[in-house]
């Protein structure tokens, strides 16, 4: 079986007649467009309402192949040079998307009587609250002239630092001593044997990375710089209080949502420090653990996976939630939506995009054979589940925020790590256990670590670029901060600031707490999973389907729960204490 994704479905290559015919004529639509729009916005009506949202829909669409296929063919090869010229072509054309945008939205800000025009039409109550949405938030609009300015700054701005980040980690190869042997591998080769059955290769794996970090350290740091920088001086043109409070209007989340599930983390840290340092007496460490042996397995279980494994393993799981999630897996794979392992020029980590102009998904991984890996495959797997309950609504009702993203996400995780502990041995489950703590704990602690640094490094922005000591200094500090005394405070990660690529995605800020919003909330979903049984399978698809037309806390209503109460969120921490009570016993 092939295990790299297959594009086509898109386009057979940068030289297909699709393609090419598609590059062609998307500019001449925008135009007509956008000169339509000109004409015809000056008041809205139900007529030139609806006719807006369908050439929009129209344009989107083709954009979204052309844009996809180039960043998918340059996240596997970040040299692909045709890939680079395809993205700074949409880049370019962003701008008339923002022409668009603008235009519109100064056309809802001036429309007196726009609900009872929705209401006048079908089509138009179909996207009632993207509408309404746009209209709020015209408040942050600027001039036409401003923003296209903006948009076009950003071309040479932000999203060139973000491939600058890109390329120098997904180039950045590394010597390291592997088994006695010295060896010169990728990033997120190195990173990866953080999860190695020896300690001496995890330990020197993690001062393998440190050290190349060296190489690339003032270029990034100065990437990060100018894309904070950025969001600090466009967050102030536009009027918001705070890049935190814009944060959040995107999310479709409110401010007492995010504070209950903070102050509840924050109350559960010691639970996890609990957790940290039973793992490091387990290591023979004294002083907590070291940063090495944060993902060091525990027991003897050396359970491994194939390819097939994991493809056999995600489908039998899958289905044994449903028929529609199994097959859906079974389509993914046979039709090669996954792109698995590590190698020169690839992007580390893991992502899925959905592809609603195609009603798919690409899912990418560095799959290495964990079980952590097989773990990480579900997640990303149930993104594309996620985008596949939302293939019967309309194109503009696909966009679902960020922390709402992570439900179904965390959600199939679940399903597969409850799937091995039910059949493992004491061994086995010591093992399995132990990584599913530490997955929730990185989702959990690390992810609030993030949110920490990224405050931090925001607020002094403020004053100023930072240098590369300022933000080593600024991590070490926010680890500290969220691992308690769980970790040897000698033996940190100061540079996770590098290797982490979100803090480089230009238009999301905080792309950290979403994550513990989805791993909490799926928690949550699963707990009533096994207490409604089938009956709560058509309420979860429910639920995905509307996640990008209503917001957060109305979405999560639909099935009963108040996410403003802090009530929620401890108990769903409560059942990763029992997790952690459960491991300090075996």
């Amino acid at each position: 079986m092939n295990y790299k994704w297959n594009l086509d479905k898109l386009y057979l290559s940068f030289e297909d007649e699709n393609l090419k015919k598609d590059l062609n004529l998307l500019p001449s639509k925008l135009d007509d467009f956008l000169k339509w729009s000109n004409e015809n916005l000056s008041a809205i009506n139900t007529e030139n309402l609806e006719e807006f949202l369908k050439k929009k829909i129209e344009v989107s669409t083709i954009f979204e192949k052309i844009y996809s296929f180039g960043q998918l063919s340059y996240t596997v090869n970040v040299k692909d040079i045709n890939a680079k010229k395809l993205i700074e072509l949409c880049e370019k054309l962003f701008v008339k998307f923002t022409e668009l945008d603008v235009i519109f939205t100064e056309a809802l800000k001036n429309c007196d009587k726009l609900q009872n025009i929705i209401d006048s039409s079908m089509f138009l109550k179909e996207h009632s609250f993207i509408l309404n949405e746009i209209k709020e938030s015209s408040t942050y609009v600027l001039s036409k002239k401003e923003e296209l300015a903006i948009e076009k700054i950003k071309n040479t701005g932000s999203r060139t630092w973000a491939k600058l980040q890109d390329t120098l980690t997904a180039t950045l190869m590394i010597e390291v001593e592997v088994d006695g042997k010295q060896e010169t591998l990728p990033l997120s080769s190195v990173r990866n044997l953080a999860y190695d059955n020896s300690q001496v290769n995890r330990k020197n794996a993690y001062f393998a990375e440190l050290n190349a970090y060296k190489k690339i350290e003032e270029p990034i740091s100065f990437a990060l710089n100018s894309i904070k920088g950025e969001a600090l001086e466009e967050t102030e043109m536009r009027g918001y209080d705070s890049i935190l409070q814009r944060t959040l209007l995107d999310s479709r989340l409110k401010k007492e949502t995010l504070e209950a599930m903070l102050e509840a983390l924050k109350d559960n840290l010691p639970i996890f420090e609990k957790f940290l340092l039973k793992k490091s007496q387990i290591l023979g460490h004294k002083n907590g653990l070291p940063f090495y042996d944060l993902f060091a397995p525990v027991g003897n279980a050396n359970i491994t996976f194939t390819e097939e494994d994991s493809i056999k393993f995600i489908i039998e799981n899958f289905s044994s939630f449903s028929h529609n999630l199994g097959n859906f897996a079974k389509k993914a794979f046979a039709e090669n939506w996954v792109d698995f392992s590590p190698k020169e020029g690839k992007v580390g980590g893991a992502f899925c995009q959905n592809l609603q102009s195609i009603g798919e998904s690409r899912v990418l991984t560095n799959f290495t054979g964990s079980f952590s890996d097989v773990s990480t495959l579900a997640h990303e797997l149930g993104h594309a589940y996620h985008g596949y309950a939302l293939n019967n609504e309309s194109y503009l009702n696909t966009n679902y925020s960020m922390p709402i993203a992570e439900t179904a996400s965390i959600f199939c995780e679940t399903i597969v790590k409850n799937a091995i502990l039910k059949t493992a041995s004491k061994e086995e489950k010591l093992f399995i256990l132990e990584q599913d703590i530490s997955d929730s704990l990185q989702v959990i602690v690390d992810i609030y670590s993030r949110y920490i640094f990224e405050s931090e490094v925001i607020e002094k922005r403020k004053n100023g670029s930072l240098d590369v000591e300022n933000f080593k200094e600024i991590m070490l500090n926010s680890q500290k901060s969220a691992y308690l005394n769980g970790l040897d405070h000698e033996f940190l990660h100061p540079y996770m600031w590098v290797c982490k690529g979100h803090y480089y995605e230009a238009s999301l800020n905080f792309y950290n707490f979403p994550y513990a919003f989805g791993l909490l909330f799926s928690k949550g979903l699963y707990a009533l999973y096994l207490e409604q049984g089938n009956s709560f399978i058509e309420k979860y698809d429910k639920l995905l389907s509307i996640t990008g037309k209503n917001n957060i806390e109305d979405v999560v209503a639909s099935i009963g729960i108040d996410i403003t109460n802090k009530e929620f969120w401890k108990n769903s921490l409560k059942l990763i204490e029992n997790s952690i009570d459960e491991f300090i016993k075996l």
